[in-house]
């Protein structure tokens, strides 16, 4: 362990930890942009700048490792001053349209902008204008909003191997965008989306459906596979209007393309609600549940006592639980007394 005094507090944290990570286990805050726990450090906000003793100038602390005996101070009417230049100079080339973002209540942004009480910005010139808007079905990229933090390039390439994006051109001309610029085509897993501090990343499904105000967040298991990942629904006026996931789930709050944003089915208006039917002359009537039991128990003991317990077989589904799949892989085995049972292994 290293021992390191941080604005006073004494810690020990473990070798190659960094500076922001020690600050952070002693319940030291520093702001920052484009750090996320977990994903590679990249430095690019410069916010986290700390002052090191024994180093002249400030160094950002999410990139510089802890050492023996380091004495670090976090905050500083210098340093403040620095960080709120740098805020400045950011919002400087950042839309002003929080009335209307998506993320408004939930952006990093807007939440530093409010803490260090950036009113208006003393940095006037060009701006970035970007018209171009994608073509996809699940992800609205608003690049006017993007601060160029590079978390959506890193947890492209290092959560999902994927590399879909990347930082091109140099300067002013900077940007994150896919090969060539063309519209985003990749599994749209939505983890580029979860990681973003700004409304540059949102889902598509999502505009105008609500954002902080009168939401209700239910936290549950997805239904697509048996993995269990858990999710968040957000759900307002009876309606879920985006789902997310916390970091403290076993998926660690990232999820594929048909838990983030396969959600409509919920509210369809062809979605089943009542058990049905099938009368003899071919059409289907809405029954209760103990009804329909009693039916299909009925013919089931009707057909195996006619044909034998093999005549009748069974399929499971991969949108069950495993706990689910064990108890109806029992049913069929125990109580009808056949190994007819197969699973769609897919959803």
């Amino acid at each position: 362990m290293i021992k390191v005094l941080i604005d006073g507090k004494a810690g020990a944290v473990k070798e190659g930890a960094t500076v922001l990570e020690a600050a952070r286990m002693l319940n030291i805050p520093i702001p920052t942009l484009c750090h996320h726990p977990k994903l590679s450090p990249f430095g690019g906000c410069r916010l986290c700048i700390v002052e090191i003793k024994g180093i002249p100038r400030p160094v950002t602390s999410c990139t510089t490792p802890v050492t023996e005996g380091m004495e670090v101070t976090t905050s500083t009417p210098a340093l403040e001053d620095l960080r709120k230049t740098v805020l400045e100079l950011i919002l400087s080339d950042h839309p002003n349209d929080c009335m209307l973002c998506e993320r408004a209540g939930d952006c990093t942004l807007q939440e530093l902008a409010y803490f260090y009480d950036v009113k208006e910005n003393r940095f006037a010139g060009e701006r970035r204008i970007y018209e171009k808007k994608d073509g996809n079905p699940f992800i609205e990229r608003d690049m006017e909003k993007c601060i160029l933090c590079g978390r959506c390039v890193n947890a492209c390439e290092e959560i999902q191997g994927v590399s879909a994006i990347d930082f091109a051109y140099r300067g002013f001309k900077s940007k994150i965008c896919p090969p060539y610029e063309h519209d985003l085509n990749c599994e749209f897993c939505g983890q580029c989306v979860a990681v973003c501090p700004t409304g540059a990343l949102t889902g598509k499904g999502w505009s105008h459906k609500g954002r902080q105000k009168d939401i209700k967040e239910v936290d549950t298991t997805c239904p697509y596979c048996g993995t269990g990942c858990g999710i968040t629904l957000h759900v307002k006026r009876n309606e879920v209007v985006r789902v997310t996931s916390k970091e403290s789930g076993w998926n660690e709050g990232w999820l594929c393309a048909k838990g983030r944003f396969g959600y409509s089915f919920i509210g369809s208006p062809e979605r089943l609600r009542t058990p049905l039917i099938k009368e003899a002359a071919g059409g289907f009537r809405e029954a209760s549940w103990d009804e329909a039991l009693e039916y299909a128990a009925k013919r089931l003991k009707e057909i195996k006592e006619k044909h034998g317990p093999d005549s009748i077989g069974g399929l499971s589904s991969a949108r069950c639980t495993n706990e689910d799949n064990y108890l109806f892989q029992k049913f069929m085995r125990a109580a009808i007394g056949t190994n007819n049972v197969d699973h769609c292994a897919r959803l």
